[in-house]
């Protein structure tokens, strides 16, 4: 049950007791006038004595309803305390939640920042390997043209000697 409904039930609870008195006063009250009315022969002392006794019922009917009235009010201020304190527990929980998430969160974002810069890592490891590969299959690439033109070269240095050298031989004799 919430703590309004608790309230609720107090405040109906203590109404009824009120009720309950005031209704009671009344037929005390209305008995008295009912004895008053037959008893208008009876001497005056017996009617003194009757009003005497139906002041005092309702004098007592007055205490009743003030301590009901006083027991509601001590009723409603716990039923609020209680709510108060359940408001209290719920924000408490509510926040030591939030704190759970928040940390898991955090040690989320952690575990994925690592698990990134190991991938970056091995990336970073894969790339420069490949880049060293291919700069050393460039170099040995590079090497290969440079022989191949240096014998290409020698070879027509070879034939321009042996050209010159017949034209000179023709040219002399």
């Amino acid at each position: 049950m919430t703590t309004k409904g608790q309230v609720k039930k107090a405040v109906k609870e203590a109404e009824e007791q009120i009720i309950e008195a005031v209704e009671e006063v009344q037929e005390q009250i209305e008995e008295s006038e009912i004895e008053a009315e037959l008893s208008v022969m009876q001497p005056l002392n017996e009617v003194l004595g009757q009003a005497e006794k139906a002041y005092a019922a309702y004098k007592e009917a007055e205490r009743q309803v003030s301590r009901i009235y006083k027991e509601n009010e001590q009723q409603v201020t716990k039923a609020y305390k209680k709510a108060e304190q359940q408001a209290n527990q719920t924000l408490e929980q509510s926040i030591n939640r939030a704190v759970e998430l928040r940390d898991e969160a955090i040690a989320q974002a952690l575990k994925v920042r690592e698990e990134a810069e190991q991938q970056a890592g091995e990336a970073y490891e894969r790339a420069r390997e490949q880049a060293e590969k291919a700069s050393e299959e460039a170099i040995t690439e590079a090497m290969k043209v440079r022989d191949e033109t240096i014998t290409k070269a020698w070879v027509i240095h070879e034939d321009s000697i042996e050209k010159a050298w017949a034209i000179y031989s023709r040219v002399i004799r």
